[in-house]
């Protein structure tokens, strides 16, 4: 059975979890406390030398991290992932948004407001990583006003990877409220089969 290391509140362990759910995948999820250091630790480093959750443990006990890289495994040959290359590179592309322009900030300022206390460092880029975010959800915003799903008109693993911290995105106080696109496509994410909440393990 495949086992995944994971940390309930993550947006990243739930791109992995939600996925799995919905493939009929059984797997065994171990919880570890990021807060407390539990990632840090020298069995921990040993399958991700990052230090990061998640983490997807195979049945012959290789590791795979990186939760797009996780996704895009558990997708190969089944409808998460297209088969054509070029509607297959469009959900890398938004991957790599996901990574690039939109995780560093939603997802970073949800981890200072509810998980941490601010130093001023944080408190000083938070504006910029705020107004970030917010051009991050107006890309989004933009390309689904036309659109039910990010690409070809389907549920991908791109949708698994932009909905997971873009649902919790109030978390960091960004208002969702003025992106009507988005807020729709949200809506068809969680009316898909065997949709589960970030909150179950």
């Amino acid at each position: 059975m495949l086992r995944l290391h994971d940390y309930l509140p993550s947006g990243n362990g739930y791109k992995a979890r939600l996925l799995l759910t919905q493939l009929g995948i059984p797997f065994q999820r171990i919880e570890y406390d990021i807060l407390q250091g539990e990632t840090r630790t020298p069995a921990f480093l040993k399958m991700n030398r990052n230090g990061r959750i998640p983490v997807l443990e195979m049945e012959d006990g290789t590791f795979l991290a990186e939760s797009n890289a996780i996704i895009h495994h558990l997708a190969e040959g089944t409808p998460f992932l297209p088969s054509e290359p070029f509607p297959r590179a469009q959900v890398m592309q938004w991957m790599f948004f996901e990574q690039y322009s939109h995780e560093p900030n939603i997802a970073t300022v949800r981890h200072w407001l509810i998980h941490l206390e601010m130093n001023d460092v944080q408190r000083a880029v938070l504006p910029q990583k705020q107004e970030a975010g917010h051009a991050a959800l107006q890309v989004m915003e933009e390309h689904l006003r036309e659109r039910a799903f990010f690409v070809g008109e389907r549920y991908s693993i791109a949708d698994i990877a932009l909905y997971a911290y873009t649902h919790v995105a109030h978390e960091g106080d960004f208002d969702l409220g003025s992106y009507r696109a988005v807020g729709a496509w949200l809506e068809r994410v969680r009316g898909q089969p065997s949709y589960i909440p970030i909150t179950q393990g």
